[in-house]
């Protein structure tokens, strides 16, 4: 799977986020920005990615998913 078909799945899912997919060969790094996660622990953020990757990756297509969620707050205090 390619990192535009990925960015271009969790972009229809969450059309209001910033998504940045980076990697290949079934490891991936998907960084989203959103209110969608405001008040959302890391848990519960993951579970929203992977509820839209979750097919990929029970096919093995995806074997790796590294995920940096936060809200547009989080990111702008960094």
């Amino acid at each position: 799977m390619e990192v535009d078909q990925i960015k271009q799945l969790l972009t229809i899912a969450l059309p209001d986020c910033e998504i940045g997919v980076e990697g290949g060969d079934g490891k991936y790094l998907v960084t989203a920005t959103g209110q969608v996660f405001e008040g959302l622990n890391a848990v519960r953020r993951q579970q929203t990615i992977y509820k839209i990757l979750g097919e990929h990756i029970s096919s093995g297509v995806i074997h790796a998913v590294t995920m940096r969620l936060m809200t547009a707050a989080e990111r702008d205090a960094v």
